[in-house]
């Protein structure tokens, strides 16, 4: 029917943290499953069907198809929340809230995913072999100058954070934790979180929740948890 919820889900991408809030919230859904192309890693022209981006997630509602994990995260939260994953109502966990909310793809994800095309890059740029050299010294020089410290400077944010901190907003998982959980399973699966234990111990922590189990079994293929 029209009411129902579908999620656009695409194997190792950000839509495995919709599944969990999804479960968390307890609503009904269905999901349309889309794979990545195995030689590029890039999603399918199908999913350009449901949303003209053509990037995952993408949720089907009643009134429209909404895109990027931070609306769909406002959006379920908005129109499903009960007292779990509710917005929280202290004032100062409401700030956090907003807060990780928006730092997660604001400023966690962009030197992530640039490593990553860069180390991809570096990959490439190897042949032929007379180039390799040059291509290291470019990619280094970018990493260290910019994306480094600044992903360095971020985890020892929110390593400070979560240690002393359960959740990022208030007491309990909140949208907070949906938006965050991804650059932080991502990081501690490739081990460039080894030295920081609150992190790792938060991962842990959702990790063993039962509805993330549960979005893990139906999603399929994640690489990260």
């Amino acid at each position: 029917g029209r009411g129902m919820l579908t999620l656009h889900h695409l194997n190792n991408s950000r839509s495995q943290r919709i599944l969990w809030l999804l479960e968390e919230l307890g609503v009904e859904y269905k999901i349309e499953f889309y794979q990545r192309d195995s030689k590029t890693n890039l999603a399918p022209d199908s999913l350009r069907a449901v949303h003209p981006l053509g990037r995952s997630p993408v949720l089907t509602t009643p009134h429209g198809a909404i895109a990027e994990s931070g609306a769909i995260v406002e959006y379920l939260v908005r129109h499903h929340a009960t007292d779990a994953f509710s917005v929280p109502q202290d004032p100062e966990a409401l700030q956090q809230y907003w807060f990780w909310l928006h730092f997660a793809e604001g400023s966690l994800m962009p030197p992530l995913v640039a490593n990553l095309v860069l180390e991809k890059a570096r990959q490439k740029g190897s042949k032929p072999f007379f180039i390799k050299p040059i291509t290291n010294k470019l990619i280094d020089g970018i990493l260290n100058a910019y994306y480094g410290p600044n992903l360095a400077q971020s985890l020892r944010y929110v390593e400070s954070y979560l240690s002393k901190n359960t959740w990022f907003a208030g007491d309990a998982p909140s949208g907070a934790d949906v938006q965050m959980i991804f650059p932080l399973e991502s990081l501690v699966a490739s081990g460039r979180a080894k030295d920081f234990t609150a992190i790792q111990g938060y991962v842990k922590r959702v990790h063993a929740r039962e509805a993330y189990k549960a979005a893990l079994e139906k999603g399929g293929e994640y690489a990260y948890a």
